[in-house]
């Protein structure tokens, strides 16, 4: 008969520690989400400056390619 106690103790306990982690993530969920609205309303009345991205122009694969080719004839005539 103890035994039977003890396993309701640990169930009472088991139900109880799951009930609270199951409460504490159901507020932070609520929490996040009305921060969410919170930000999208502010972020319509301030809007963030959108910055234009910088370019650069690369070179052309053809003379990449002859700079490469005349890295290794270089280093082969030095051999």
């Amino acid at each position: 008969m103890e035994n039977i106690s003890l396993l309701q103790d640990g169930t009472a306990i088991m139900c109880l520690g799951m009930g609270f982690v199951f409460t504490f993530l159901a507020i932070m969920v609520i929490t996040m989400n009305i921060m969410s609205y919170v930000i999208k309303k502010i972020n319509i009345l301030f809007p963030e400056e959108i910055h234009s991205a910088v370019t650069y122009s690369q070179k052309n694969k053809a003379t990449a390619d002859s700079d490469i080719a005349l890295a290794i004839a270089l280093a082969y005539s030095q051999k």
